[in-house]
């Protein structure tokens, strides 16, 4: 049954898997007797980070991040409040933070900043979808899964007005007029 709204699906589930699977093979080697903590981003990494990490071949910590934005506010200055803050300590720890879209880097940066104040001994970037078109600021992403098309997105993780991130896939999404 076709999603109502979705136009094509632009990266399919195995597709997804697959480029999953090769990230946490490459992670896997990348932090193996590091003893890594995991930092998602919630909402939008959920199923992302589940499956990357039951791919990973070592043993990782995970933890959370919950932000809040303001729409306007943030594209522009990069402002964000913290919903949840980590529950483990990240100081002298090696941290990969997990999102689904990398975009103006605004949020993000922001994010950085915040963690980097706990002192761990690396921090890096692992996104799903990196939209390096929309960055703003320089900010090097580690990892990357797949290079977002010029296309609103949903499935896996990502919505539309908190809807579609069940779908297995990711699909185009034709967006209904904005209020």
């Amino acid at each position: 049954m076709k999603e109502e709204g979705i136009e094509k699906i632009v990266f399919s589930e195995e597709q997804i898997q697959a480029q999953v699977a090769k990230m946490a093979e490459m992670l896997s080697r990348d932090y193996a007797g590091k003893d890594p903590i995991i930092v998602g981003i919630l909402r939008g990494c959920f199923y992302f980070l589940a499956d990357l990490t039951r791919y990973m071949t070592i043993p990782v910590s995970i933890d959370f991040l919950s932000i809040g934005v303001y729409p306007e506010m943030t594209k522009k200055t990069g402002i964000v409040r913290f919903n949840k803050e980590l529950d483990t300590s990240i100081k002298n720890r090696h941290v990969l933070l997990v999102e689904d879209i990398v975009g103006t880097g605004l949020t993000l940066s922001y994010i950085c900043q915040h963690l980097e104040a706990y002192n761990p001994a690396s921090l890096k970037i692992c996104t799903l979808l990196d939209n390096p078109k929309e960055r703003l600021l320089a900010l090097n992403i580690d990892y990357s899964c797949f290079v977002m098309p010029d296309s609103f997105l949903v499935g896996y993780g990502l919505d539309y007005e908190q809807k579609y991130r069940n779908l297995p896939y990711i699909a185009a999404y034709r967006q209904e007029k904005q209020r």
